[in-house]
């Protein structure tokens, strides 16, 4: 594996946030995740990049405990988390906003981002409104209209915010830019952008390459579910072989 270091990285010595070692992971009797190890530390945005069918989003599925490894181990803040139930990982500070975005098309805005706040006190509620209202204001805008009748960009916008309303200490974001038009893809990563610098620490799953490390501190690079590739994302945005492979240049 080649890897790019980064001194403001791995000079730090505090513990990540969270830390993946030698993950497999398997559909059957497809070996999908093969050995994989990574780190996100607090305040990051830590992207993983590679073609369809590289093992990214399977990786974040299994931290977020919708597939079980079969073998390896996952921490957060310290503590193990591999084989928790997904239902469980947001009482544990992690979120994640899923490929596809999958809001509840039925409900409302507000009534999709109560959902995401299900595992705080009914008090903060209204707060954690206040603050993904603040971020995202089109959401406020349309408060009360039905998820499935916004468009794809508000779609995701909504998709984020429900994430956040839980105050995840690490959010993970799949594919938010898929099926975006440019100018929406531009949007999207500015609030990624906004979001870490109000704190947020980040793990993106991002097939467009280009922005993910653009936006992003490191990153990783899968290929038919291992990590070819690590370091620091400005480092590998001027990559030969990532730019040949990913950049289309």
């Amino acid at each position: 594996m080649s890897e790019i270091k980064n001194p403001a990285v791995t000079s730090d010595q505090s513990l990540p946030l969270l830390k993946v070692k030698d993950l497999h992971v398997y559909y059957g009797a497809i070996h999908a995740v093969k050995g994989i190890s990574l780190e996100v530390h607090e305040g990051e945005i830590v992207t993983l990049i590679g073609a369809n069918g590289a093992g990214k989003s399977t990786t974040l599925n299994t931290v977020a405990g919708l597939l079980k490894p079969r073998q390896g181990s996952i921490v957060l803040g310290g503590v193990p988390v591999d084989g928790t139930a997904a239902s469980k990982m947001v009482f544990k500070g992690l979120s994640l906003c899923p490929e596809g975005r999958r809001i509840f098309q039925q409900m409302t805005v507000r009534e999709n981002l109560e959902m995401g706040a299900y595992s705080r006190p009914r008090e903060e509620i209204e707060a954690s409104l206040e603050d993904v209202f603040g971020r995202f204001p089109r959401l406020k805008e349309r408060e009360k209209q039905i998820g499935g009748t916004l468009s794809g960009g508000e779609q995701q916008m909504l998709a984020m915010a429900r994430a956040l309303m839980s105050r995840p200490k690490l959010l993970m974001l799949d594919e938010p830019s898929m099926g975006l038009a440019p100018i929406l893809v531009d949007q999207i990563f500015g609030i990624i952008e906004e979001m870490h610098a109000s704190g947020v620490t980040i793990l993106l799953v991002e097939q467009n390459a280009q922005m993910a490390l653009s936006v992003a501190n490191r990153a990783y690079v899968l290929e038919t579910g291992a990590i070819s590739m690590s370091g620091d994302a400005s480092d590998l945005l001027q990559n030969d072989d990532v730019r040949k492979a990913y950049l289309g240049s």
